[in-house]
């Protein structure tokens, strides 16, 4: 029988070093890869192509979650973390398994037999990701920074440099200081997500930064139209008119 390929993402030496011990303990299982941050990760697993992967959630540059969004191969994650509770919500709902530091031999082998329960389900289906990227989008947690790759670089914007959002059908146009970006993602994700101190909806396939806009004008009747200080220009539908109103109280 093929063994079973894994990969560790962890930024701290001493945690990749005791998930690499624990797993020797296991002669099924072949260490194929350990990396000390999403961007070799990332690049890593698409590579590699592991059955699974021993992923911390914070690490700096590039976070576990926002990682998977950009990931093309789709591992079985077994997470490790000493973070809060949504997080364990999610893992526990999709996530082979979550392990929380600091965590024993013990506990390491029960999400190990999670493991190997699991790959011998999942055969042929190729949506673990999937599902934990669904439950992040359902949540209600509001996002700082929107993490994009484009021409074969990673790209990661803080929501305060984006100046408005444009829908493209299945897509988004994410216009910033650092050029544009094209998503797949949803309006509605954005609307939610995005802090809606910051972020209005002023058309259905406009979301604007408040802060962003110099000027609004008239424009044909009773429709207006927002000036930005970075030159572009954001149509305004009725409602979004009236929501502007009351949000910028004039």
């Amino acid at each position: 029988m093929a063994k079973i390929k894994v990969v560790i993402i962890e930024d701290e030496k001493p945690a990749r070093d005791l998930v690499k011990n624990y797993l020797s303990t296991f002669d099924e299982v072949e260490l194929v890869g350990e990396f000390d941050n999403g961007f070799t990760g990332l690049k890593g697993i698409n590579e590699l192509k592991p059955h699974a992967v021993f992923l911390d959630v914070q690490m700096p540059k590039l976070t576990g979650f926002e990682m998977l969004e950009l990931l093309d191969y789709q591992p079985e994650i077994v997470f490790t973390t000493a973070y809060d509770q949504f997080a364990i919500d999610a893992f526990e709902r999709n996530a082979v398994d979550y392990l929380l530091k600091p965590f024993s031999k013990d506990r390491f082998n029960e999400a190990m037999q999670k493991l190997f329960e699991r790959i011998e389900k999942s055969e042929g289906q190729d949506d673990p990701i999937n599902r934990i990227k669904q439950h992040i989008e359902d949540s209600s947690d509001t996002i700082h920074r929107v993490v994009i790759k484009k021409s074969g670089k990673i790209h990661v914007i803080s929501t305060e440099k984006i100046d408005y959002i444009e829908a493209q059908d299945d897509y988004v146009m994410i216009y910033s200081g650092e050029g544009r970006f094209l998503k797949q993602q949803t309006m509605k994700y954005f609307e939610k997500h995005l802090d809606n101190e910051m972020f209005m909806r002023v058309h259905r396939s406009y979301i604007v930064n408040v802060q962003s806009i110099d000027r609004i004008e008239p424009y044909e009747k009773t429709n207006y139209i927002i000036s930005l200080k970075s030159g572009g220009k954001v149509p305004v539908s009725r409602n979004g008119m009236q929501g502007l109103k009351e949000k910028l109280n004039f």
